[in-house]
């Protein structure tokens, strides 16, 4: 039978990407809405500050007053937070004034207190003040009708906060997308059962349900399938309502690798299957029906990076996020060998260096049975098909793992 040419990495995220919907909106208040993404862009309500507001505490003053110091002035009244001098500020006057009290009319500076002694009723001034010293003017952050934060933004406690201050209790965010997965193997069991003798315990789902979470999906984990094609279509029948299957396992070619030969006769429509890229060749994308529906490799390394490459951006791309990998650049610790046809993704820590770029050091094994290696990863170090040999110091591009 012919080979057909491995789909390159990039070509498969594309080809991923495209074929997925957004969700639909929803309206939440501020109180959970942490790490959701906005579905609509956030227009202030109101105008911050709404007024000339005192940046200290101190002295409302006209600056013309303090040209010559030390100027005396009589103080005519106090504006403490959450108060106000209603009066017109004249020649020769200031008033007490506190940080967050708007400025009285007609004055325009705030002289700090540091710098002012008092006698009784009046102020003298000790440095000369400039129109606008200490003072927060009207609409400096922002203005009601201005846009705050575009649709898109995945809303951090900051995002919050200026959302609450544009006088917005709630935001417009995208629903959740529902991500189902199950594992296929008569070979599994869950963590915590006692395997049998030719038995392994399976990471797969708790791995993939934490980095569904982390991605800001919600995961519906529907066990382990057996090698039968009955029992994969039954677990897979369950997965109707959500907006992605993701299968683990079955997507090979040995005798059984069930998922395609199961789930074909149901509607399973393939996009396509093997890509170009190490750990993870047998990647299945599709729809079953309406549903779009990832195959993963069975191996929990394998498993993992294409989560990491292929399902976090999908499940960030259905929330109308952005999409992109963050790739940067690094210092070799480690000389690589020239690499082979497949794009390679090598687990590496990633060190700090005071005042230059971080170094990126390979683990010397490399085996993807090997979790322990990818938990103590702090990067994945990128290298194309047929990439030359790099020595140590040489510089590569890494996707980092960890903030």
């Amino acid at each position: 039978m012919a080979q057909h040419p491995l789909l390159p990495v990039e070509e498969a995220r594309a080809r991923i990407m495209a074929a997925l919907r957004t969700t639909e909106k929803e309206s939440l208040p501020l109180a959970r809405v942490l790490g959701r993404f906005l579905a609509e862009e956030a227009i202030a309500r109101r105008t911050q500050p709404p007024a000339d507001l005192s940046a200290m505490d101190g002295y409302a003053v006209r600056a013309a007053d303090t040209l010559t110091v030390p100027a005396r002035l009589r103080v005519v009244g106090e504006a403490p937070a959450g108060g106000a001098y209603t009066e017109h500020l004249n020649e020769g006057e200031a008033v007490r004034i506190f940080t967050g009290a708007p400025l009285p009319q007609g004055a325009d500076a705030v002289v700090i207190q540091e710098d002012t002694s008092r006698e009784g009723d009046v102020v003298v001034i000790e440095e000369t003040a400039t129109a606008g010293d200490h003072v927060r003017v009207c609409g400096l952050d922002f203005r009601t009708g201005d846009p705050g934060m575009p649709a898109g933004r995945k809303l951090s406690p900051a995002d919050i906060a200026l959302a609450a201050a544009m006088n917005l209790p709630q935001l417009e965010v995208r629903k959740q997308p529902v991500i189902a997965f199950f594992s296929t193997g008569d070979e599994l069991v869950r963590p915590g059962a006692e395997p049998g003798p030719n038995q392994i315990i399976s990471a797969n789902n708790d791995g993939l349900a934490a980095l569904i979470l982390e991605a800001g999906g919600i995961p519906l984990d529907l066990g382990i399938a057996r090698d039968t094609v009955g029992d994969i279509r039954e677990i897979a029948a369950r997965a109707e309502h959500a907006d992605m299957l993701v299968t683990l396992g079955g997507a090979s070619v040995g005798d059984h690798d069930l998922v395609q030969e199961a789930l074909t006769p149901l509607g399973l429509d393939i996009d396509f299957w093997k890509i170009a890229m190490r750990p993870g060749k047998p990647l299945i994308f599709g729809k079953l029906g309406d549903t779009p529906m990832l195959g993963l490799p069975g191996n929990p390394v394998s498993a993992l990076v294409c989560a990491i490459l292929f399902l976090r951006p999908a499940i960030i791309r259905m929330q109308g996020g952005d999409t992109a990998l963050h790739l940067t650049q690094a210092r070799l610790g480690a000389d690589l060998p020239q690499n082979g046809s497949r794009e390679d993704y090598i687990r590496a820590g990633l060190d700090h260096v005071p005042g230059e770029i971080h170094v990126a050091t390979p683990f010397p094994i490399q085996d993807s049975s090997m979790l322990s290696v990818l938990a103590d990863a702090s990067c994945l170090i990128v290298r194309k098909p047929h990439a030359e040999a790099v020595q140590a110091g040489g510089i590569v591009t890494v996707l980092p793992l960890r903030r």
